[in-house]
């Protein structure tokens, strides 16, 4: 069939070696990335300490670089900061909260990414929250009724994941937020496995916070990440998690916080700047691209990877419904961690995950013929046995 977006192909070095289905934990490096951290290097090296001045210096970069992610997400201009990680993120967010009664509960789910639960378990509790977290009945999905259920008068912020990073089960934001918003509380997006591979529009969702990162899907590399702000929060809350990027007089260098009036206020200390500059190609790429395209191009090739597990036999771990299913399909098949590391060692990129099984990940550059080739693959290591070879080796 005819496919306009493989002819983003050139674009990624790393798909004329091999078979990339591994997106949903790190994307593809652009083509242009090294000429990016080349300018770094260049700015350093000729301009030494005057590199962080300027209009587009090296410290308005957090900002500068959030614009560019903004058209992704719905978010206007200055609304979204760069964070090294989106644990650091929803951090910040967590601490510019109280957690005072009656409005002391923070609200999750069993199957939020793990790096977001230990800092709500650790630090909220500290600050005196109290956590619920909503069960999963199958291990795939979160019902929503029984969320929105968890909603109450108690409730200050409900902290959950917007696609769930071990099935890809989209969590429906809206009815979410509007459940929060009709009680008086905020709602903390993680759209980490959403935003680049679907639409994500924080007007619609209505959203307080949301995180994100370049990492995945928008194909931008480690230590480039985002935080969106609701302008109607945004001035009124003061992050107790900050630094001196937060501060309206940084250079003053004064003894005591003054909360900058604008979303620099969102920031902390001192920025990643190589990351900075390595997460623009991807974004860029994607907006050429086009999101809704990149979607339907999504849901028909996991609907396909659905269809080629189920004449197998592989218990699939995704959503049947393509409307409730991100960019991932999981299938569970025997000795999955083994095969996993079987297709790595033969260049078709994939990774494996507890309870879910092998995540396959096409993106807006993969070929159907790809899709093929990774369950034909599999289909071959477990016949020859090729799969013992990893369990000598042993797990990392």
């Amino acid at each position: 069939m005819n496919d306009p977006l493989l002819a983003f192909r050139g674009e990624f070095p790393i798909l004329e070696r091999t078979t990339y289905l591994v997106s949903n934990s790190l994307g593809a490096m652009p083509r242009a990335v090294p000429d990016r951290l080349a300018e770094y290097v260049d700015e350093w090296a000729e301009l030494g300490v005057r590199a962080w001045g300027g209009a587009h210096g090296w410290w308005t970069k957090p900002i500068d670089v959030g614009n560019e992610i903004a058209p992704l997400i719905g978010a206007g201009q200055g609304e979204v900061v760069m964070t090294p990680n989106v644990t650091i993120g929803q951090a910040t967010v967590l601490s510019a909260l109280d957690y005072t009664s009656p409005r002391d509960t923070i609200v999750m789910t069993e199957l939020d990414f793990p790096s977001v639960r230990y800092v709500y378990d650790s630090l909220a509790r500290r600050l005196g929250a109290r956590i619920v977290v909503v069960p999963s009945d199958d291990g795939i999905g979160i019902d929503t009724e029984r969320l929105v259920a968890a909603i109450d008068d108690r409730t200050r912020l409900v902290a959950i994941s917007h696609v769930l990073f071990r099935s890809a089960f989209i969590m429906d934001a809206e009815a979410i937020c509007k459940r929060a918003h009709d009680v008086g509380a905020l709602v903390s997006l993680d759209a980490f496995h959403s935003v680049g591979v679907m639409p994500v529009d924080v007007q619609r969702l209505g959203v307080d916070f949301l995180t994100g990162g370049v990492l995945k899907w928008l194909c931008g590399g480690p230590g480039g990440c985002f935080l969106y702000t609701a302008p109607a929060v945004a001035h009124r809350l003061t992050p107790a998690l900050t630094g001196w990027q937060a501060h309206a007089h940084p250079f003053a260098f004064e003894t005591t916080m003054t909360y900058a009036d604008d979303a620099f206020r969102w920031l902390g200390g001192t920025p990643v700047v190589p990351a900075l500059f390595a997460a623009t190609e991807g974004p860029r790429i994607i907006r050429k691209a086009g999101i809704e395209r990149i979607r339907e191009k999504s849901k028909r090739q996991t609907a396909t990877l659905i269809e080629l597990a189920d004449e197998r036999g592989y218990r699939v771990t995704a959503p049947r419904d393509p409307e409730r299913r991100g960019g991932t399909v999981a299938f569970d098949v025997p000795h999955g961690y083994e095969v996993s590391e079987t297709l790595l060692a033969n260049d078709i990129l994939v990774d494996y995950r507890p309870n879910a099984g092998i995540r396959v990940a096409p993106h807006f550059y993969t070929s159907d013929e790809e899709l093929r080739r990774v369950v034909t693959m599999i289909d071959d290591i477990l016949a020859t046995g090729d799969w013992r070879a990893q369990r000598a080796v042993g797990r990392k």
